[in-house]
């Protein structure tokens, strides 16, 4: 191939999705070079971002060097290419966005003539070679387990969604990726669970740990549970409510206090209405006989086809000491390390200034483990996994149906993505091996302190 040949190199091409590409063009006439990305997402829908960049001398682009000219992003980034894609198309096949397929983006570059072109395609997967799923229907559980390449045992954690329901299958295959066994847990509108949050015993989620133990026989006895926004609520609650049952807790842009079923109760109920019950009792939240409770900006109707943006309705309830008190998560009877992940432009409710008071109230409690926020400045709600698109800030909320707004902005979204995910794989490499430390010495009150132990996790 001679020097003059057009080149477009994505290294690696084929990996996970959460692994970073290089993108290199070379062969190119100096001046201005087109680079466009299409992804024909396997649930039908279409996704299209571009950009102009200028080549240098040598016929070079690098797109981690070089900031386009021109385009849907401004930074030198050669990830952008995905996060800042725009969908074009909606999807035919609903029920595939959340699932585990890999996807396929084709990247081209083009001189403005047409008579330079390349072109190459990436490979995003979610499920690496050696990582198996099981679908669970056991015990009254439902989810998808997917476990590690490797004989193990191995770490386990437990991921949780938020208001919308479902099965996380595609956090849980990445955390499989790193080298844990992931429980991609469902409570809530998924086949054979209930349709609605609504009244969700505490009950399920620990029958779920029991059965996590003692079925999946995790490393050194260690199990991690993680949520997003409804499930970051519900993880700081598992945590302290089990603290024998879960060794590590990671909580997405989370709330410090229980609130009621919001958007994702029984048609016709209040959104004050319960969400969690223990013993047939339901936990108090925070909206529930609160004078100071303000539901306009959540009952809201904007003009136009403009979002709802829910965040200061969340406000007016903490106003309250009394109903704040009630509603509090007993966080001081967590019995390990904290990692909060927030966004401090979350349109959804204030899950910044949640983490922050979650991060103070540990420590004035004298919490002994570590305690980690993650702060994606101007970053919205939707904070989760690196290397996918940014750009939907405001979608339907999967039960209600109310557009809603997440807030931040895609590049910012992308960051926080990218930098928490980092954050999560050290905090979890982390929590266990001082969790092993504990286990090889015997500690009392460590679970499986006595198990086989496990190699640490890649």
């Amino acid at each position: 191939m001679n020097a003059s040949t057009p080149t477009l190199r994505i290294e690696p091409r084929d990996a996970a999705l959460d692994v970073a590409r290089r993108v290199v063009l070379g062969g190119f006439p100096a001046g201005p070079v087109r680079v466009q990305a299409e992804l024909r997402h396997p649930d039908g829908s279409l996704w299209r971002s571009e950009a102009v960049f200028r080549a240098a001398t040598d016929g070079s682009v690098d797109l981690g060097r070089d900031a386009p000219e021109s385009g849907d992003w401004d930074v030198p980034d050669p990830m952008a290419l995905v996060w800042s894609m725009r969908r074009v198309q909606a999807p035919t096949d609903a029920d595939r966005t959340d699932e585990v397929d890999a996807l396929s983006i084709e990247v081209r570059a083009e001189s403005p003539d047409g008579h330079a072109q390349a072109r190459a395609t990436m490979l995003q997967r979610y499920v690496v070679d050696g990582v198996t799923r099981q679908e669970i229907r056991d015990d009254g559980l439902v989810g998808t387990v997917f476990r590690p390449a490797g004989a193990g045992p191995h770490p386990a954690i437990i991921v949780l969604n938020g208001s919308g329901g479902g099965i996380p299958r595609q956090r849980a295959a990445l955390y499989a990726a790193h080298g844990y066994t992931a429980f991609a847990l469902g409570y809530f509108k998924a086949p054979g669970l209930p349709a609605y949050i609504s009244r969700t015993p505490l009950e399920y989620f620990e029958r779920a740990l029991a059965w996590t133990r003692r079925v999946l026989a995790p490393a050194r006895g260690f199990v991690a549970v993680t949520g997003q926004s409804r499930g970051g609520e519900l993880t700081l609650l598992l945590a302290s409510r089990f603290p024998d049952l879960v060794n590590a807790a990671i909580a997405y842009v989370p709330s410090a206090v229980v609130h009621g079923t919001l958007r994702a109760g029984q048609p016709g109920e209040a959104p004050d209405a319960p969400v969690w019950t223990w013993q047939g009792e339901p936990l108090p939240n925070v909206w529930q006989d609160n004078p100071q409770a303000d539901w306009t900006a959540f009952h809201q109707r904007p003009e136009g086809d403009a979002p709802v943006r829910q965040a200061a309705a969340f406000l007016s309830p903490l106003r309250n000491p009394a109903a704040v008190r009630a509603a509090r998560i007993p966080i001081e009877r967590i019995a390990g390390p904290v990692m909060l992940v927030s966004g401090t432009d979350d349109g959804f409710w204030p899950s910044t200034q949640f983490s922050e008071q979650i991060a103070a109230d540990l420590a004035a409690h004298g919490h002994r483990w570590p305690v980690r926020h993650v702060r994606g400045e101007g970053a919205g709600h939707a904070i989760g996994l690196p290397n996918v698109p940014t750009t939907l800030i405001a979608k339907p909320h999967p039960v209600a149906g109310v557009v809603l707004t997440g807030g931040g902005t895609p590049a910012a979204n992308a960051q926080a993505n990218a930098e928490s995910w980092e954050a999560v794989q050290a905090f979890l490499a982390d929590a266990y091996a001082a969790h092993g430390a504990q286990a090889s010495q015997g500690a009392p009150g460590v679970p499986g302190a006595h198990g086989a132990p496990g190699g640490a996790p890649a």
